[in-house]
């Protein structure tokens, strides 16, 4: 009996985001809602209102809403360090 081949599989998922022209974007998408998860959770556990947090990042209620909006991507590495310094966290940047 022949075995059938899936074409489904084979390649990495990486690589299909690759072949895809996406990788880039959607690497960025997931750092970008992993970081804000963090926060949002340091927040909770540390329970700090959203009016604080803009407080102690200095900047408005907006400003912290796109910051933890999943949806959003364009946020500035600036304001992350902000958001981490916050919550007594730090940033860290790796290239890799």
């Amino acid at each position: 009996m022949k075995k059938i081949r899936n074409p489904h599989t084979g390649e990495s998922f990486e690589s299909f985001l690759q072949d895809e022209g996406i990788y880039e974007e959607v690497t960025a998408t997931a750092i970008k809602r992993t970081i804000a998860l963090q926060i949002a959770h340091e927040m909770t556990a540390q329970k700090i209102s959203k009016s604080e947090m803009a407080r102690r990042m200095k900047t408005s209620a907006t400003q912290l809403g796109r910051l933890l909006d999943p949806d959003n991507d364009r946020v500035q590495l600036d304001t992350l360090v902000k958001a981490a310094t916050a919550v007594g966290k730090s940033l860290w940047v790796k290239l890799a």
